[in-house]
Protein backbone atom coordinates (compact mmCIF):
# COMPACT_ATOMS: atom_id res chain seq x y z
CA UNK A 1 0.00 0.00 0.00
CA UNK A 2 2.79 2.44 0.90
CA UNK A 3 4.58 1.66 -2.35
CA UNK A 4 1.44 2.42 -4.34
CA UNK A 5 1.02 5.78 -2.59
CA UNK A 6 4.69 6.60 -3.17
CA UNK A 7 4.43 5.75 -6.88
CA UNK A 8 1.24 7.80 -7.26
CA UNK A 9 2.81 10.76 -5.48
CA UNK A 10 5.91 10.51 -7.68
CA UNK A 11 3.74 10.49 -10.81
CA UNK A 12 1.83 13.56 -9.67
CA UNK A 13 5.04 15.44 -8.95
CA UNK A 14 6.52 14.45 -12.30
CA UNK A 15 3.41 15.66 -14.15
CA UNK A 16 3.45 18.93 -12.23
CA UNK A 17 7.03 19.58 -13.36
CA UNK A 18 6.31 19.13 -17.09
CA UNK A 19 5.06 22.68 -17.81
CA UNK A 20 8.10 24.15 -16.06
CA UNK A 21 10.46 22.00 -18.10
CA UNK A 22 8.66 22.94 -21.33
CA UNK A 23 9.01 26.64 -20.50
CA UNK A 24 12.72 26.16 -19.81
CA UNK A 25 13.17 24.41 -23.16
CA UNK A 26 11.33 27.18 -24.99
CA UNK A 27 13.63 29.78 -23.42
CA UNK A 28 16.66 27.68 -24.31
CA UNK A 29 15.46 27.32 -27.89
CA UNK A 30 14.97 31.07 -28.12
CA UNK A 31 18.49 31.67 -26.80
CA UNK A 32 19.95 29.22 -29.33
CA UNK A 33 18.13 30.87 -32.22
CA UNK A 34 19.19 34.37 -31.16
CA UNK A 35 22.80 33.24 -30.64
CA UNK A 36 22.85 31.76 -34.13
CA UNK A 37 21.55 35.02 -35.63
CA UNK A 38 24.09 37.04 -33.64
CA UNK A 39 27.06 35.11 -35.05
CA UNK A 40 29.98 37.48 -35.69
CA UNK A 41 28.59 40.32 -33.57
CA UNK A 42 30.55 41.57 -30.57
CA UNK A 43 30.30 44.04 -27.72
CA UNK A 44 27.41 46.48 -27.41
CA UNK A 45 26.04 45.61 -30.85
CA UNK A 46 25.66 41.97 -29.78
CA UNK A 47 24.10 42.94 -26.43
CA UNK A 48 21.56 45.20 -28.15
CA UNK A 49 20.74 42.59 -30.76
CA UNK A 50 20.32 39.82 -28.18
CA UNK A 51 18.09 41.99 -26.03
CA UNK A 52 15.82 42.83 -28.97
CA UNK A 53 15.85 39.26 -30.27
CA UNK A 54 14.91 37.73 -26.93
CA UNK A 55 12.16 40.25 -26.26
CA UNK A 56 10.73 40.05 -29.80
CA UNK A 57 8.87 36.82 -29.12
CA UNK A 58 7.68 38.15 -25.76
CA UNK A 59 5.86 40.92 -27.63
CA UNK A 60 3.94 38.24 -29.53
CA UNK A 61 2.90 36.45 -26.32
CA UNK A 62 0.01 38.81 -25.47
CA UNK A 63 -1.55 37.98 -28.84
CA UNK A 64 -1.49 34.32 -27.89
CA UNK A 65 -3.06 35.22 -24.55
CA UNK A 66 -5.97 36.76 -26.48
CA UNK A 67 -7.20 33.25 -27.30
CA UNK A 68 -10.96 32.67 -27.10
CA UNK A 69 -12.37 32.69 -23.60
CA UNK A 70 -13.51 29.43 -22.10
CA UNK A 71 -17.18 29.02 -21.26
CA UNK A 72 -16.33 29.36 -17.58
CA UNK A 73 -14.44 32.63 -18.21
CA UNK A 74 -17.37 33.97 -20.23
CA UNK A 75 -19.76 33.08 -17.43
CA UNK A 76 -17.62 34.91 -14.87
CA UNK A 77 -17.31 38.00 -17.06
CA UNK A 78 -21.03 38.09 -17.85
CA UNK A 79 -21.96 37.61 -14.19
CA UNK A 80 -19.75 40.55 -13.29
CA UNK A 81 -21.31 42.72 -16.00
CA UNK A 82 -24.84 41.69 -15.01
CA UNK A 83 -24.31 43.11 -11.54
CA UNK A 84 -27.62 43.48 -9.68
CA UNK A 85 -29.91 42.54 -12.59
CA UNK A 86 -32.70 40.12 -11.72
CA UNK A 87 -35.42 38.10 -13.38
CA UNK A 88 -36.12 38.29 -17.10
CA UNK A 89 -33.74 41.22 -17.60
CA UNK A 90 -30.87 39.16 -16.22
CA UNK A 91 -31.83 36.10 -18.30
CA UNK A 92 -31.92 38.15 -21.50
CA UNK A 93 -28.65 39.88 -20.68
CA UNK A 94 -26.86 36.64 -19.79
CA UNK A 95 -28.13 34.94 -22.92
CA UNK A 96 -26.89 37.70 -25.20
CA UNK A 97 -23.64 38.08 -23.28
CA UNK A 98 -22.79 34.39 -23.42
CA UNK A 99 -23.73 34.14 -27.09
CA UNK A 100 -21.58 37.07 -28.13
Amino acid sequence: MHKLVAVALGAVLALAALPVMAADNAQQDKMKACNTKAAGMTGDARKDFMSKCLSADAAKAPAAAAAPMTQQDKMKACNTKAGDMKGDDRKKFMSSCLAG
